[in-house]
């Protein structure tokens, strides 16, 4: 695995800054705490990536990256670490607690980007980090810094410019007016910085003080001006400095850097149209960036009509406001830089516009989620995922939005909305956070309510806490009973046998959902494509291997395969298809169920499902032993090991789950001999889950 694997991808050259990643890679030698500090803009964090990359392949476990910038809520800190490390959400202890634990062991570069809006958070998990894991090593980068004893802050400059010649020669080169022509000359085509052009373009760079994002700016102003001119750009940037300083209380004196930085964004919004500022202001409202369908339904409005949208932001652009990648899907996502976004916003807030702005991108964003829902039975579940995650930022800030204005039926509908985010794609806690603070705000009984209330209750289920998840489904029973809605009958049947499940009494299992299934339906209604239908199903089949009953749990689980393979999907397929293995191996279909277990793990792999994945992996540890491989059994087993300690309960706490690992166990030793069944189990234990499904999904 490469060690540089899990930072941020370069979409753009990286120029100079040598002295400085020497001199943080001393540092991170003297100190296991290092802050870059600096004006917003100076490039921080894109310095703080490559000097990751340079440390990381001189550690053993490498380096990782988080972004802090779209976070908002520091009581969601511990979450997010947990999304980006790769962990999963399914714990009933802290978030903290848990990336303090799977660091202990690591010899590992965290960088933490953007702490300044989080100080005092990032200060209390940098602490609890550093003491938990003696081989950790943290880079963080923020206008201040965190106060930590040990930390040792390294002062980002801006990039160095030439000073002014006085024989009339061209300036000698700086990594600043570098800089400037590389993102000149992907502004305006054929641009080549030569003979004279290079003094002026020395002179923008010192009037920008060589602060990186203000050179990016004005380079990319000049595929704005009428003939391209580098002079023509210095001559208005003097004049726009010169304006600014006479009007200044400080007369004569520089300009600080970061009133710099502001007036350099604030020149570039007098040169966008009126409607590129408008959308620039409406956008910035938006956190983590945003796709061209959000632009469109967040921006339109007033003036700017919405089929003008996607060329009014091809304008912010190309003068690089916005930031343009690829968004996995084939398409593209958007995205500003903090200090563009922060402008924007007071803009936004000058216009008196953020009482429009906010509700429509709470609507875009609830519809978005609903819409998910609705088309999650489907062939288009992987690139839904893919969609969910990119957008999750967003979805946080309609959350709290809903929250803080009392919307409560609106929280519970983006919530329910997202129950696969919760439970299907590891972020159980989050998902708990805010299900249960909308819960709270609006208890009157609704489909909206009935589907937060399941979706709850889902995720107490995947944490392996029964007792929460039965509290939750007797509340789904009686907004059934309220509302009569029968999704809600299913939801709550659902969870109610998925308790009696976990707690080993199948036979009642069995019973209950075979009652509820059987269950004549309201004229006309019919459930498909309801999740909580086929999750009834599921757990059904489950119930009736559990109690014995393999041929019914063998022909019920085939049946939910065959109609989601008609269907295209995927997500539920997984489940089923993990009944099915555990079917085939008690009958003695060896290959059978091998071939069951790794469809498990492809499928629910493609959505972070760690907790099915493991499941499997357990079930093909077993089928494995059967075939007499039981060293690659073993290595099996310590894959698991390894993914149920990124979810905390074992088994969830299911004694036949438990029963049937200690089995597998057992024959492993007898067979191999405690020291090399050690050896091997050691090695899919060190393994990354990543590596680990790999290693599953490899033919032996």
């Amino acid at each position: 695995m490469s060690p540089t694997r899990y930072l941020p991808v370069e979409t753009t050259s990286f120029v100079g800054r040598v002295r400085e990643l020497d001199g943080i890679e001393k540092a991170l030698a003297n100190s296991r705490l290092v802050t870059l500090t600096g004006v917003g803009g100076v490039g921080k964090s894109r310095l703080a990536a490559r000097a990751a990359a340079r440390v990381a392949p001189a550690l053993a476990d490498g380096a990782r990256f988080v972004a802090l910038a779209p976070l908002r809520d520091a009581s969601l800190l511990g979450h997010v670490l947990l999304e980006d490390l790769r962990l999963a959400d399914q714990h009933s202890r802290s978030p903290e607690e848990l990336v303090a634990e799977w660091l202990a062991d690591k010899e590992l570069l965290l960088v933490l980007d953007s702490c300044e809006h989080l100080v005092e958070a990032c200060s209390r998990l940098v602490r609890t980090l550093l003491d938990a894991a003696p081989g950790l090593r943290i880079l963080t980068t923020s206008r201040q810094g965190l106060a930590v004893p040990g930390e040792l802050v390294f002062a980002v400059d801006p990039l160095p410019v030439p000073e002014p010649t006085t024989d009339g020669d061209a300036p000698a080169a700086g990594d600043a007016v570098a800089l400037f022509a590389e993102r000149a000359a992907e502004a305006v085509p054929d641009f080549n910085l030569v003979g004279t052009d290079r003094m002026a373009a020395a002179a923008v760079c010192r009037r920008l003080d060589g602060i990186p994002l203000a050179v990016e700016l004005a380079a990319a102003q000049l595929a704005e001006l009428p003939d391209q001119s580098v002079y023509e750009l210095n001559d208005r940037l003097q004049h726009r400095f010169e304006t600014l300083v006479a009007q200044s209380s400080t007369a004569g004196r520089a300009l600080p850097r970061h009133r710099t930085l502001r007036t350099t964004i604030g020149w570039s919004h007098e040169l966008c149209t009126p409607l590129e500022r408008l959308l620039w202001a409406r956008l910035s409202v938006c956190t983590g960036g945003f796709d061209l369908a959000g632009a469109q339904a967040i921006g339109c409005g007033g003036p700017l009509a919405v089929e003008r949208v996607a060329e009014v932001l091809a304008g912010l652009v190309t003068k690089s406001l916005v930031r343009k990648h690829p968004d996995g899907l084939g398409g593209e996502r958007y995205s500003m830089l903090d200090t563009v976004r922060e402008f924007g916003a007071h803009w936004l807030y000058e216009l008196g516009e953020e009482d429009e702005a906010r509700p429509r991108h709470r609507d875009f964003y609830r519809d978005l989620a609903c819409r998910a829902d609705a088309e999650w039975v489907g062939p288009d579940q992987v690139s839904w995922y893919t969609r969910l995650i990119a957008d999750r930022a967003n979805f946080r800030t309609a959350l709290r939005f809903c929250l803080a204005q009392g919307e409560g039926r609106t929280a519970l509908e983006i919530g329910g909305a997202l129950w696969m985010m919760w439970a299907g794609f590891g972020h159980t806690r989050e998902g708990a956070h805010y299900l249960e603070l909308a819960l709270d705000l609006c208890r009157e009984p609704s489909p909206e309510r009935a589907k937060a209330l399941w979706a709850r209750a889902y995720v107490a289920t995947a944490l392996g806490d029964v007792t929460v998840a039965e509290r939750f489904s007797a509340e789904l029973g009686h907004c059934y009973d309220a509302t009569g809605d029968v999704v809600a009958r299913f939801a709550a049947a659902h969870m109610r046998t998925g308790g009696l499940v976990l707690r080993s009494e199948h036979e009642q299992a069995a019973a209950e959902s075979t009652a509820t299934l059987s269950r004549p339906l309201p004229h006309g209604v019919f459930p498909v494509p309801s999740v909580p239908w086929y999750m009834l199903r599921v757990t059904h089949s489950y119930a009736h291997f559990c109690s014995g009953d393999v041929a019914t749990a063998e022909a019920r689980a085939s049946e939910i395969t065959e109609e989601c393979e008609r269907l295209g999907e995927l997500w539920i397929r997984g489940f089923a298809y993990y009944v099915r293995a555990l079917a085939a191996l008690s009958l003695g279909r060896i290959t059978e169920a091998r071939a069951h277990a790794r469809t498990v793990i492809a499928h629910k792999s493609l959505f972070h499902d760690s907790l099915n994945v493991v499941m499997a992996v357990e079930a093909l540890a077993t089928a494995t032993t059967a075939t007499g491989r039981t060293e690659r059994a073993a290595r099996l087993l310590g894959i698991g090991q390894r993914i149920w300690q990124t979810l905390g309960r074992p088994h969830l706490g299911s004694p036949q789950m438990a029963a049937a690992h200690t089995a597998t166990e057992h024959q492993i030793r007898t067979a191999i001999g405690d020291a090399t069944y050690e050896t091997e189990y050691a090695a899919g234990r060190a393994m990354s889950p990543d590596d680990g499904i790999a290693y599953c999904l490899t033919p032996d």
